[in-house]
């Protein structure tokens, strides 16, 4: 059995590998950046190494530095959770001639299914359904568009060396496949260093189902069942369950074995997952899922497997990697009840789920009954330079009405505070008439998201209740003694006036501000000032950077007559894309980015004028 370990990865993943490998009694390193030199899987791990500066390219990208590390250290395998370097098969054989144990598959199965062209050929060869599509070498523009038309619309353009949403493009028509295509390989460019795309068949009515599998050196594969991840935003996962509902038993046997006949064409070992994509419109049918690709690695939404299961995965991945067989026969594993987890990301879903950064001055997310993964705490840093997910929430329950209540009642008990979260948001998803009833598909966020992105409003309850702890008992402060038991008074609340109803005669001790929490949200009630100030973001028509970033593309100039919601200029900032639209009908009044600028936090890059009538 491995004896150390070091994990090159950061954050949630990280601390979660640390804490099977406690239990097991395995020391561990970690290995942090400057911006993540407080970060939580540093204090948890015996002993942490510093590789660099905040950037990942500048850090955890560098295997070397790593790799050094693990020397120095006296670690004798490396785990590469998942992002990163976890799927980079060069890293994975550098870790193999440093005579250190790599905790993963094969290079060579990597390299197979690294490419999705290549992932698929090899797929069909070994008798796994493929969606129809092109996957060939030829990029030119043109000959891609003339295969997208072949194909018929709509279409998915997809890098084929990407993951996690990134560098993937619906297409809906022939007009806008040029632009779909510039933006998808520029993306794909940037975060795999290869903008060579595929096209495939956009399946109208589409389910995202994934197998859990599982290999070791002695030859035996196993699954561990399927998930469903078809609750997705730009195509990145936002809940996930096991299992997958409406999934019946021929199907799912049919399904699984499939997944396995894909790892064994790879001679896998270690954890994988083969993804699916089902044409629901028929409810699920085997001859109607296809395989899209495989993630050789651990996934974000394995905690469902194992919830449903009984496994712990990354005890597996050591095992495995030591030389030990699976330790469950196929014919031992079974599903028990129903799981789900949602990622809570620091994000602001009502200014388009643009990340956001700060200090977690508050960060409560009770457990109850049901598991929580994260790798921050409250006085901790969310940072500009990575992924903005900040916990996993898991709840399991016996059948699948469970699991849902729970999860909401957790994301509901949560308080964050002044980084924003999506924890709104995923309450208002998990209570969608579609998730509720099982049949979403992964364009349930496209066509309803509106309504589940529409900033909260605290009740007028609790905010009496807040108040009324602000306001003090002495008359001096405005109010009688023998004012009436109900009145109304100003407040601040996030900065914008509001009248709240309040009763009796206020608290002993006032506070100068109080934080509301209520159904996973937070605001900040303060007192009225008569010369308080809303802030310019409601009406002034500035256009802000939201985090430090880089304009790839501007899309309008100065004096341009511009409408609301209309696209102003593109950001590129946390390994994505970001537009930024015009707040209300308007002329560019003033323009201060250009393409290629680097900006920094609330930087003024444009300026909206309401046009005098």
């Amino acid at each position: 059995m491995i004896n150390s370990l070091l994990i090159a990865n950061r954050g949630e993943i990280a601390c979660r590998i640390i804490r099977t490998a406690r239990e097991m009694g395995i020391r561990t390193v970690a290995v942090y950046s400057d911006a993540d030199a407080k970060a939580l899987h540093v204090r948890e791990a015996d002993e942490a190494v510093h590789i660099g500066t905040s950037p990942a390219r500048e850090s955890y990208l560098i295997g070397e530095k790593i790799i050094a590390a693990a020397k120095e250290t006296g670690a004798e395998a490396i785990h590469p959770g998942y992002g990163f370097l976890s799927e980079n098969a060069e890293f994975a054989q550098a870790v193999a001639d440093a005579g250190l144990v790599w905790v993963g598959p094969k290079p060579s199965s990597i390299t197979a299914m690294g490419l999705k062209d290549a992932a698929k050929k090899l797929m069909a060869d070994a008798g796994v359904p493929v969606t129809p599509g092109y996957m060939g070498e030829n990029q030119d523009p043109a000959f891609l568009a003339e295969q997208a038309a072949e194909i018929g619309y709509p279409v998915l353009i997809k890098a084929v060396a990407g993951g996690g949403g990134k560098g993937m493009r619906k297409v809906d028509a022939a007009a806008d496949f040029a632009d779909m295509l510039a933006s998808c390989q520029r993306e794909a460019a940037a975060s795999f260093s290869n903008d060579h795309v595929l096209i495939e068949k956009y399946i109208l009515t589409p389910r995202h189902i994934e197998v859990q599998v599982f290999g070791d050196t002695h030859g035996n594969v196993v699954h561990l069942f399927e998930r469903d991840c078809s609750l997705q935003r730009r195509h990145q996962k936002v809940i996930e369950e096991a299992p997958a509902p409406g999934m019946d038993e021929a199907t799912r046997a049919e399904l699984c074995a499939a997944a396995v006949r894909a790892a064994q064409a790879v001679d896998y070992v270690g954890a994988g997952t083969i993804e699916f994509i089902a044409d629901a419109s028929e409810g699920l049918r085997a001859d109607r899922i296809w395989f899209m690709e495989m993630n050789t690695r651990l996934q974000v939404e394995h905690p469902v497997t194992e919830e449903i299961t009984g496994v712990d995965l990354v005890e597996w991945q050591l095992r495995v990697a030591s030389g030990e067989p699976i330790p469950l026969k196929q014919d031992e594993l079974a599903i028990n009840g129903w799981a789900m987890e949602a990622r809570l990301y620091a994000e602001d879903p009502a200014k388009g789920f643009l990340p956001s950064i700060g200090t977690l001055e508050l960060f409560q997310l009770p457990e109850h009954s049901g598991r929580v993964d994260t790798g921050v705490y409250e006085g901790a840093e969310v940072s500009p330079f990575y992924d903005p997910m900040i916990a996993k929430v898991i709840a399991w329950g016996e059948d699948r009405e469970e699991a849902r209540e729970l999860l909401s009642e957790m994301l509901e008990d949560s308080a964050i505070w002044p980084v924003r979260t999506n924890s709104a948001f995923l309450i208002n998803a998990l209570d969608h008439p579609d998730f509720v009833a099982g049949t979403v598909d992964t364009g349930l966020i496209g066509r309803d998201g509106d309504a589940m992105t529409e900033e909260p409003a605290p009740t007028a309850q609790a905010l009496t209740n807040a108040a009324m702890a602000m306001v003090p008992r002495s008359p001096q402060a405005g109010f009688r003694l023998n004012a009436p038991d109900v009145r109304t008074a100003p407040f601040l609340l996030n900065g914008e006036r509001v009248e709240v109803e309040l009763h009796g005669p206020g608290a002993e001790e006032p506070a100068p501000a109080m934080l509301v929490a209520e159904g996973g949200s937070v605001w900040q009630l303060a007192p009225w000032r008569a010369d308080a100030s809303a802030g310019g973001a409601a009406g002034d028509g500035a256009i802000l950077s939201p985090m430090p970033g880089k304009v790839i593309a501007v899309d309008v100039a100065a004096g341009d007559k511009v409408t609301k919601g209309q696209k102003l200029l593109t950001l590129e900032a946390m390994k994505m894309e970001h537009s930024l639209t015009a707040p209300f009908d308007g002329v560019v009044a003033e323009l201060n980015a250009s393409a290629g600028a680097q900006v920094q936090v609330e930087a003024l890059l444009a300026r909206i004028e309401k046009e005098e009538t």
